[in-house]
């Protein structure tokens, strides 16, 4: 009896050799259908397959264009992806197990969806890199759009905050190097095993459940600098000396060194941060309170002059959302800390310092500054310019790329299954303009 076998489909063929296959288009709109239960199969499917379309060709143009991303740089994105999960799933022995995959053929799996995946964002990124809209353009944008059909928008807040780490005290920073020189000495002198004494001591929560492991570590995978620089010179079994990142003090043991890879253990030892300790970061933020409440100093000349925290430069002290970059946070979206510090304050105001869970799990202290808050409303002009001059940019780059993709279509090749053309113009459209024909 002959078992039946399920043939993957090529739906569409970009360019030289570049395919799409029904099995990656049948898995994003599964989730897809998810985001958009009211949209039709043929709709979501017309949509997909554009947004495929235009990633081969960005791709392929790169080659084209000599555009490059290096080894490097997919290292370090698979490298942040696979903490990222490790985390998720709690350890790295839990996730293997989940997925049925090791770490390092999760990371093969990926290598080159990875790597085209950035070389579109960067080719993209070169594509649209000059656009730009005026206040005009927005208003423009807005006017456009009929009154029944203007977006209803929830809740959402403009905040920002001034982060103050407490300082660890000399004491306690002497009392962390000398428990971590302790450990080092029970290993290398009294014969105890790293991993064994990872598990027991260490305060990295990443690795602690795995014996203080991380396997395939890069130069470029986001470590503290200090750290690579001492692991990747020590010799297979070595145990390095005692090395301090911002995150505390660690010692590293090689278990086998690949090139530019490394698979190794780690123990933590975090200097203990002090009620006292606390109490001055309060006390600092709450003389920068009174300094902003008088007029004193500005909010972002405080958050230059007084916050610790890495991103508060490049933000100006605002919150952003994560996926989009927009400082506009929808309300309900929001940690449940946060809104009830919010909901006592007005436009303008300052909270009173506080101290709070950050968001790799630490404790520090902060004001949080509510620039701004709306209610559930239809878009206007007034309130939400920030996020209309989104949404017109958004357009305009898109149209941009359209006229990219219609300019450089006739030399490329493009050839699309007729199934999926049925009720998609713009794919049918787009075939019909290029080198296929």
């Amino acid at each position: 009896m002959q078992a039946q076998q399920n043939i993957d489909k090529i739906i569409a063929v970009v360019g030289k050799n570049r395919i799409i296959l029904q099995s990656e288009l049948d898995a994003q709109a599964i989730e897809a259908k998810k985001q958009e239960p009211n949209m039709t199969d043929d709709a979501i499917n017309c949509n997909l397959l554009q947004q495929m379309v235009t990633q081969k060709l960005l791709v392929e143009q790169a080659d084209r264009d000599s555009v490059m991303v290096s080894d490097d740089e997919v290292e370090g994105t698979l490298d942040n992806r696979i903490r990222y999960f490790i985390r998720m799933y709690g350890s790295k022995e839990n996730l293997e197990k989940s997925v049925g995959r090791t770490v390092y053929q999760l990371k093969e799996d990926y290598r080159d969806v990875v790597k085209e995946q950035m070389i579109y964002e960067k080719m993209l990124s070169q594509v649209i890199q000059n656009v730009r809209v005026t206040p005009a353009e927005v208003r423009t944008f807005y006017n456009t759009i009929p009154s029944d059909s203007l977006p209803f928008l929830p809740a959402s807040v403009q905040i920002g905050q001034i982060v103050i780490d407490p300082p660890v005290s000399a004491e306690m920073d002497q009392y962390a190097k000398a428990k971590i020189e302790g450990i080092r000495k029970d290993i290398t002198e009294g014969g105890k095993s790293f991993e064994v004494e990872a598990g027991i001591y260490s305060e990295d929560p990443g690795s602690r459940d795995n014996g203080g492991r991380y396997d395939g570590v890069t130069r470029t995978g986001g470590w503290a600098p200090e750290f690579v620089a001492a692991a990747f010179k020590l010799k297979n079994g070595e145990v390095s000396q005692p090395i301090k990142t911002k995150f505390g003090y660690h010692i590293i043991q090689m278990i086998d060194r690949k090139g530019d890879e490394a698979d190794l253990r780690h123990i933590l030892i975090k200097p203990q941060i002090t009620t006292v300790d606390y109490k001055a970061a309060l006390d600092k933020l709450d003389s920068v309170r009174a300094e902003l409440i008088s007029g004193k100093i500005t909010f972002p000349e405080a958050v230059g002059k007084y916050s610790t925290d890495e991103n508060a430069k490049r933000t100006g002290g605002m919150i952003q959302d994560p996926n989009t970059g927009s400082a506009d946070l929808e309300v309900s979206k929001l940690d449940p800390s946060m809104i009830l510090i919010i909901d006592s304050l007005t436009s303008g105001q300052f909270s009173h310092p506080h101290v709070f869970n950050t968001d790799a799990g630490e404790r520090s202290c902060r004001i949080v500054y509510l620039v701004n808050r709306t209610t559930p409303h239809k878009a206007n002009m007034k309130d939400d310019y920030s996020k209309l001059q989104e949404f017109a940019l958004n357009q305009k780059k898109a149209k941009k790329l359209h006229e990219w993709i219609m300019m450089k279509l006739s030399s490329y090749y493009l050839k699309i299954d007729p199934q999926y053309l049925k009720g998609c113009d713009v794919l049918k459209t787009w075939q019909d303009v290029s080198g296929a024909n």
